[in-house]
């Protein structure tokens, strides 16, 4: 008779180590002993959770039923009754199946007679079966629960986050991805962002979101900046848990990335305040530094307006020093940062500038002798396999000499195809954009001073990618060319070696 082989494994017991291969084995073994033929099999490894919609046998179930009386099939076999049959629902279906196709069930472990007994037994196991999995997801639940209460998450800690096998404290900050959270989260809340060119941003400066995906998802970055998680919540049944784990997120900054989703507030923080936004962070923990405006009045009437950054961390550590520095503190140390951008004197800056212009006409001829050699061992090539393969037809030699040279031809030839495209053409207007990010990098600290509030903003955005103020320093991480120019590494070996 024709057979349909069925084999399950949940995800869970694909963890413990239970195998398909085992039971396929097992249940092919059982229809060769028994003369049975094997019409189709269906393999799965699904989840077993409770209303996960049981995909493949639906499908199983559907094809037995449609195929029954034309491909003859008699029978369903499966290693054990609780392989087919996880709850008495399932178990009815089948028997609904046989009753209207003839089709039974088999089984390599699991014997059933026939008559009342057999029904009997057969029943009884599909109970056990459904108390082993109600059972078991009771016991799951209740221990994700207890580990709620206790203050970690139940499964998969999110992007961020890593789970470590330590019982104090199973979760703990990602050393990469929580400073790329912490900084999806300055992005945002800045206001100069949506999702979408937030996900260009941050591919540009050089974060991704894993190895196989860089690119974050607008979807994801949706969730990380409203997921309470990283504020330390953790939501279960209705109820709210406070996490034990160490919090990246300033819960600060996390309402503003909330007020600008829910379209509350779209600026970038109080506009009398200058670096408010999280436009830097403490050097200390990483929270974003945050701005205080105090008002002092004066006895003869008036006031004076003071501005202070500190640490926006509500929780720090006993260790953390204070960081607190006015306003005129953190402009004057940011313009002595700018300031070292500048060349020493305009000899040497107009050395550089006249070095620029040589290094580009000298890339362009280059890449120029690169095409001429390129395009003339291109056409010796093709002259080669011409006279080749007609020293082939010839006869003057073997078919075997000829495949193989003729091959060693074609690679080298594809070989060079391939690095003829690869040689780049210099843009034309390469050379004036280099000279105008010069320009403009030896007057950054003149263009500070004279710019408003958001003006600078975007110039600290443009020239630097982090920026840390700890309780005595202000430290400016340039992007390039900005840090090239600011560390004379093109001095080092002598005036003008590095260009």
């Amino acid at each position: 008779m024709k057979v349909v082989i069925w084999a399950r494994v949940s995800s869970r017991e694909q963890r413990e180590g239970y195998s398909l291969d085992a039971q396929l084995r097992a249940s092919r073994e059982r229809a060769e002993k028994q003369g049975w033929t094997v019409a189709r099999e269906f393999v799965v490894a699904e989840s077993a959770k409770r209303g996960a919609e049981r995909l493949a046998f639906n499908e199983m179930f559907r094809w037995v039923k449609a195929n029954a009386k034309k491909e003859k099939i008699q029978a369903i076999l499966a290693h054990k009754l609780d392989r087919v049959c996880r709850n008495m629902r399932d178990a009815v279906r089948l028997q609904e199946l046989e009753d209207l196709c003839g089709v039974k069930l088999a089984f390599v472990e699991n014997q059933f007679g026939p008559g009342a007994a057999g029904a009997l037994s057969f029943n009884v196991m599909a109970a056990v079966a459904q108390y082993y999995s109600d059972n078991l997801r009771s016991e799951v639940l209740k221990g994700m629960d207890e580990k709620i209460r206790q203050g970690w998450p139940a499964g998969h800690a999110p992007f961020g986050y890593l789970n470590v096998a330590d019982k104090d404290e199973p979760v703990v900050p990602h050393p990469e991805n929580s400073k790329t959270l912490v900084r999806i989260f300055e992005l945002y809340a800045s206001g100069h962002y949506t999702i979408e060119s937030l996900s260009d941003k941050l591919l540009a400066d050089g974060y991704v979101y894993s190895r196989s995906r860089a690119k974050f998802s607008r979807n994801g970055l949706s969730f990380f900046l409203s997921n309470r998680f990283y504020i330390g919540e953790l939501h279960r049944n209705g109820s709210v848990h406070r996490g034990r784990y160490k919090i990246v997120i300033d819960p600060v900054l996390f309402d503003r990335c909330q007020d600008i989703l829910n379209g509350r507030n779209r600026r970038t923080g109080k506009s009398e305040i200058m670096l408010s936004g999280c436009v830097l962070r403490c050097g200390c923990c990483g929270y974003g530094i945050t701005g205080e405006l105090k008002r002092k009045c004066l006895k003869g009437g008036g006031h004076n307006v003071h501005v202070y950054y500190g640490c926006g961390n509500n929780y720090k550590p006993k260790e953390h020093p204070r960081v607190r520095w006015t306003e005129e503190l953190v402009e004057e140390a940011i313009v002595r940062d700018l300031e070292s951008v500048r060349l020493p004197d305009p000899e040497m800056a107009e050395w550089f500038r006249d070095g620029i212009g040589h290094a580009m006409g000298d890339q362009t001829r280059l890449q120029a002798q690169q095409r001429a050699a390129l395009a003339k061992r291109k056409t010796e090539l093709t002259s080669m396999q011409d006279r080749l393969l007609t020293a082939f037809l010839a006869g003057t030699i073997e078919e075997g000499a000829f495949n193989a040279k003729s091959a060693e031809l074609k690679r080298e030839a594809e070989n060079v195809a391939r690095r003829l495209e690869e040689v780049g053409q210099v843009d034309p207007e390469a050379g004036e954009l280099a000279l105008s990010v010069f320009d403009f990098s030896q007057n950054l600290a003149d263009l500070w001073r004279g710019s408003k509030f958001a003006e600078k903003r975007e110039l600290l955005e443009c020239v630097t990618w982090n920026r840390t103020l700890n309780d005595a320093s202000l430290c400016l991480e340039k992007r390039s060319p900005f840090d090239y120019l600011a560390k004379r590494g093109f001095l080092k070996d002598g005036r003008g070696a590095g260009i």
